[in-house]
């Protein structure tokens, strides 16, 4: 049994689906039963668990011969370093308990690094946490999502600006699609580390820059779209202002402020990078949904 925590998530959902494809048995954890009729429909066993709940979490994770778990955080937090932490622990000792075949860990790019990194020391200590339980272990380290992009996109088609923490704009950044991650996670899962400790950076075909993806919407759109950085001075506000905590904007600067001093990539001593096959373009495209049909009056 393959078990899925964070299910409804983009990248759970697109490895349950890929595990599926396969004929994999796959029981789903999640919180809402709500989202219990989708998975059902994808012929999934469900579990459901809080990650707080340790022994609904135990039994969600019985008979596993890999486990896929990806650690939630809210952006909402007023603690999210804290919030996350205790999800960490939560975790821990439910795998620890229930003792599975493997493990395979969402991670983050830069979660090698001890100090400064934002939410990618979040992963850090994930990672940390994952390598004292004793079990054979996968790490997936994730490049930046390109669907991160999708709150951006109407105020960018709007106002012709798309607003950018990376510095330059034309500096160029891994990123990935959450479909291609929930692929090669997927992938990883079904041949899990038989002992021992795996690691692999994931990304997509190519590297992007902030104008590539003004670029991309000004044609998929045809309206004109410039990137333009956004001054450090006002990362914290517009974060807040698109709904973030304090605290987990201060996260996400700090991430910001590590990538652009060329911190957040391939551990050199690891490499080990798989890539996925969706292009910026066609990511975009995804988000910005079909094309609206102009209707022309009969007469």
């Amino acid at each position: 049994m393959f078990v899925i925590l964070g299910a409804n998530g983009k990248v759970g959902r697109h490895s349950i689906e890929a595990l599926r494809r396969l004929g994999a048995p796959v029981r789903a954890v999640i919180r809402n039963a709500g989202h219990a009729a989708a998975l059902q429909a994808l012929g999934c066993d469900i579990a459901m668990a809080d990650i707080h709940d340790g022994e609904a979490l135990h039994h969600a994770l019985r008979e596993a011969q890999a486990v896929q778990i990806i650690c939630p955080i809210s952006p909402r937090s007023d603690d999210a370093s804290a919030e996350m932490q205790a999800s960490i622990e939560a975790i821990s000792a439910a795998l620890a308990n229930a003792g599975p075949g493997s493990v395979l860990a969402i991670s983050d790019y830069g979660a090698h690094h001890t100090r400064d990194t934002g939410i990618a020391l979040t992963f850090h200590h994930l990672e940390a946490a994952l390598r004292g339980l004793g079990l054979p272990l996968t790490l997936v380290r994730s490049a930046e999502h390109m669907q991160n992009w999708a709150r951006l996109l109407p105020r960018a088609i709007e106002t012709g600006v798309l607003p950018s923490l990376h510095h330059p704009v034309t500096k160029l950044f891994p990123t990935i699609s959450a479909a291609d991650l929930g692929e090669i996670a997927a992938q990883l899962l079904t041949t899990g580390a038989k002992d021992g400790l795996r690691i692999f950076h994931a990304e997509g075909p190519e590297r992007y820059s902030t104008a590539d993806v003004a670029s991309a919407l000004a044609t998929l759109t045809g309206r004109e779209i410039v990137a333009r950085a956004l001054p450090r001075a006002q990362w914290l506000p517009a974060l807040a202002q698109g709904g973030l905590s304090t605290s987990y904007a201060q996260l996400v600067a700090d991430m910001y402020d590590a990538h652009n001093a060329g911190r957040i990539d391939v551990e050199a001593a690891i490499g080990n990078v798989r890539r996925g096959d969706t292009g910026l373009h066609q990511a975009l495209a995804a988000m910005l949904g079909p094309p609206k049909s102009t209707l022309i009056p009969q007469g």
